[in-house]
């Protein structure tokens, strides 16, 4: 995956919906949640756990299927095994990108989303991508 592929990910992404969202503050996926809302983009936090709560002020999902609104980009904070599961349901919904986070490795799950004609991005960070490559806002 290259820089200039991430960035035109990032900077078409409007609405992410992040598979595995915690309501722990020392977990990556809140950290990466507040990130990614400062920095404009709408976020939905999708965790069956947390479902019909709020979460950093979002309404969470159980899952993909129930937000009645179009997602651009799927972020996993999910184990790679659940990647596979996940990639289904993003392209059940439509979603333009799968991104895997940091450690989800699961190349069956991106082949399967590449084949359906979503972009993935496998093992890296929007938090850590966006300064990265100079597209943070202020």
């Amino acid at each position: 995956m290259n820089d200039q592929t991430i960035a035109d990910v990032l900077r078409s992404t409007k609405r992410i919906a992040l598979v595995g969202a915690s309501d722990n503050p020392s977990r990556p996926s809140y950290g990466v949640m507040a990130y990614l809302l400062s920095q404009g983009y709408e976020v939905t936090p999708v965790s069956p756990k947390l479902a019909g709560q709020q979460l950093q002020g979002q309404q969470v999902y159980g899952t993909l299927a129930e937000i009645p609104y179009p997602i651009d980009m799927v972020d996993v904070f999910r184990n790679a095994e659940a990647a596979w599961e996940v990639a289904q349901e993003a392209i059940a919904i439509g979603a333009k990108t799968l991104w895997l986070q940091i450690g989800v490795i699961n190349e069956q799950a991106a082949v399967l989303a590449g084949e359906a004609g979503l972009t993935v991005v496998m093992d890296r960070c929007p938090k850590i991508e966006i300064p990265r490559l100079g597209l943070a806002r202020s």
